[in-house]
């Protein structure tokens, strides 16, 4: 071996001696990735990448690659709440009864006139008296047997054993029972009637081919009035119009059934048109005819304590009443006032026709 060989080896050898060995990398452990470290939930981690390796999903507060922290999510803005609206103003007031809504103050009217007592009932009840204007223009022959039966004290203590709320008070069976009959006979039906230019009516309104109106406080409606001149009999057919106050005659399933049975109307039910006869109108009491407790039959059933035709009233126990005439000026200026207030929504059953208390002296 030559000098410079043996420098070369014996450098080599020193170098050796100095450096220390350098032991290989470890492969990192499963489920860690390469310089990526997590503070998150491991049951949220993401178990797949490109490269196979396992990644952490970020997580608030975690490092990222370069060991800089995560940024903070910016919070989310927050919506003002929309204002609730609010709630409908209260009306002013209740909403008035047809009577409130359509007749003028009692002292702006001058026209008036007495009841007729022939044609008047009287009907003490347990609920308060009740006064009902007959129209024999309308059902003759039931108003005819109506006031025989009341004469015969028939109605005295009889129930009113059909209420029901929004429709009708029904009494008048001498058993108090749909069905029953007095020993008088069953009357031929008089859903209509002929009605001419001598039957006193005042007309609150002309639908094409009709008109509705009243005859006395009952109300009405007819075939076109103009259609008179066309008539053998110069008349036209008319019927009753079952508004509130309203009294009818009860029936059977047969049209000429008809017997003792009367019902008051609660409420307007204008289906009954021409399918029941009207002989007449409640003029005051119409309060306690919409009071009678309510069933079929009521539990405690309301009752007629009394029935009297006013003509055989003694002076002292007649209603001191006086009605307005349907036929007069004053009557005009109370449908003029009732189609303003109801506009196109106006009805014949808009109207009640006004009384006051008589009493006495020049009127």
């Amino acid at each position: 071996m030559t000098s410079k060989a043996m420098s070369a080896g014996l450098i080599l050898a020193a170098l050796l001696t100095l450096t220390p060995a350098i032991a290989p990398a470890e492969p990192p452990p499963p489920g860690k990735s390469v310089g990526v470290e997590s503070f998150g939930d491991k049951s949220e981690a993401s178990t797949s990448s490109k490269e196979g390796a396992t990644v952490a999903s970020p997580v608030e507060g975690a490092s990222d690659t370069m060991g800089a922290p995560a940024p903070k999510p910016k919070p989310k803005r927050r919506r003002k709440p929309k204002p609730k609206p609010k709630p409908p103003m209260a009306a002013s007031a209740a909403i008035p009864t047809v009577g409130e809504l359509t007749s003028l103050p009692i002292t702006s009217y001058t026209d008036w006139k007495s009841l007729d007592a022939e044609n008047t009932l009287v009907f003490e009840t347990s609920k308060g008296p009740i006064v009902v204007e007959l129209r024999p223009e309308f059902a003759p022959a039931a108003v005819a047997q109506i006031k025989k039966l009341v004469r015969r004290n028939i109605y005295d203590g009889l129930l009113f054993h059909r209420v029901i709320d929004g429709f009708v008070a029904q009494t008048g069976n001498p058993n108090n029972r749909d069905g029953g009959k007095s020993d008088e006979p069953n009357l031929a039906p008089e859903f209509t009637f002929r009605m001419g230019a001598d039957t006193p009516h005042a007309v609150v309104a002309r639908p094409v081919g009709g008109q509705l109106g009243l005859i006395g406080s009952s109300p009405y409606e007819s075939v076109d009035e103009a259609r008179m001149a066309m008539s053998p009999d110069h008349r036209v057919s008319a019927w009753g119009a079952f508004c509130a106050g309203v009294v009818g005659m009860g029936r059977d399933q047969a049209p000429d059934s008809a017997n003792s049975e009367i019902f008051f109307m609660r409420d307007p039910a204008r289906r009954l048109d021409r399918d029941y006869a009207v002989i007449g109108r409640v003029i005051q009491g119409l309060e306690a005819v919409r009071s009678m407790t309510v069933g079929e039959p009521p539990v405690h059933p309301d009752k007629i304590l009394r029935a009297a035709v006013m003509a055989d009233l003694p002076d002292a126990e007649r209603p001191k009443l006086k009605i307005l005439n349907t036929m007069g000026s004053d009557f005009r200026k109370l449908v003029d006032h009732a189609r303003a207030v109801r506009g196109a929504d106006f009805s014949i059953c808009d109207i009640e026709t006004p009384v006051k208390p008589d009493f006495g002296g020049p009127h």
